[in-house]
This record gives structure tokens, sequence and C-alpha cells, in this order.
């Protein structure tokens, strides 16, 4: 796989391969501008780089000029162990590290390195996005999560620095108090979005269109100046 030594041609997406650690995760990079800030997508279980929700974020995002990097948390050989253990997207910890592993990738490239990052979360990757976004060596510049597991970053939360933007539906009160007690953990400038007649999946009509709008402000907010 290339390393980006030249500015990436138009065609888009661009197949990438990152390592971490003793793995090599796949990946979509789509850069519409030569400039602009960068978004790192973390997905949740059972889902992929190819999460149709996702890819309706990442197209709206680069129609403001946004860069978009989708990726494979898991490798396939781990993704068929989890089809029958289930517990590798409950491994917080290692999703982080994968994330970390994404963006240290993208700092070291020439076409993305002067960029600012930004994550965006769901379910189980919400939770590694925040975990990611406390290390101290995390050059994230804001995170968006959204029908997340805020509370599974435990006590990584009150350690996140990054602007940090909560979304999520109405419909399910477990979630609902969740995220309200992890907003109250976050120390880093926040906000929480709830959004009405809405599930966590944002499947209803048009929801999932809001659910995107408010993204899309919190990355022009602190990603955009960098256009």
């Amino acid at each position: 796989m290339s390393l980006l030594t030249t500015p990436l041609p138009q065609p888009a997406p661009y197949p990438v391969a990152i390592p971490a650690g003793s793995v090599q995760l796949v990946g979509e990079l789509d850069l519409p501008t030569q400039h602009g800030g960068l978004v790192i997508f973390a997905h949740g279980s059972g889902a992929s780089r190819r999460s149709s929700r996702h890819q309706f974020v990442a197209r709206a995002l680069r129609r403001l000029g946004f860069g978009t990097l989708l990726f494979d948390l898991l490798t396939q050989e781990e993704e068929c162990l989890d089809s029958v253990t289930g517990t590798i997207p409950f491994d917080i910890e290692l999703l982080a590290e994968r994330l970390l592993a994404a963006s240290r990738w993208v700092s070291r490239q020439p076409a993305t390195k002067h960029r600012k990052i930004g994550f965006f979360g769901a379910s189980t990757g919400g939770a590694a996005a925040l975990v990611a976004a406390a290390n101290r060596d995390s050059a994230v510049s804001a995170v968006v999560v959204h029908g997340a597991r805020p509370d599974l970053a435990g006590d990584h939360l009150p350690k996140v620095a990054s602007p940090t933007l909560l979304i999520l539906g109405d419909s399910d009160e477990l979630m609902l108090a969740l995220n309200r007690d992890a907003y109250t953990r976050l120390t880093c400038p926040k906000q929480m979005v709830i959004i009405p007649e809405a599930t966590n999946q944002f499947s209803e009509p048009g929801k999932l269109e809001e659910m995107t709008a408010h993204s899309s402000q919190w990355f022009n907010l602190y990603l955009g100046n960098n256009r």
C-alpha cells in the first residue's frame, strides 16, 4: 500500500493498510481537498468500515471539505473469532489502541500530517474514541460519539481534554442515563444533544440527517479553521 508520499488524486476512496502492533488494519482514506480536518471513524460491535450510517456521515463531511478515514478495528481473523465469542468489541482498551494507531499513522503521512484530527465513534467504538482521546499522547482536536456507551470509558472520562459531543436518541432510558452520567464526568468542553423521537440507530425518517448535521457543526467548529 502507498504511504501517501504525494498528494492523493481526486478519485476516492483510497485503500490503505494501517499498522497496529502485530496486525494491519484495512481502511479507506478520502481527501477531497488538499487541506482541512480529517475525521477518523470508529464503528461499534457488529459493524465495519462499510457501515451505511458511517458512510452517510462521511459523505456529508467530505462535502464540507473534511477528509475521512474509515477502517476496520478488527482483522478478518479477529472478526471470525468474535462471531463465536462476542467478547472483542467490549475490549475497549484494545479498540482504543487501534484508534490511536490510526491517528499516529495519519500523523506520519505527508498528505495528512498537518491536518487536525477528529474522532467519530458509535456504540463501543464511541467508548474507544473517548479512551483514545484521554491518552496523553493523543492529538485529537474534537470527538463526536453517537448512540454510544461512554460509560465503558470508565475512569478515562475525566482525562479527556478534546471538545466532546454526545448525541443520542431519546427512546432508550438506560442509554440516556448512561450518557448523562458520563457527561457529568467529562471535564472538557462538551455538549450533549438528545434527538427527540429517535432510537440510537437514528433509523427514523430524518433522524440520521439530524445527527449528521450536529456532528458536522461540531467538527466545523473545532477542525474547520484548518481548512
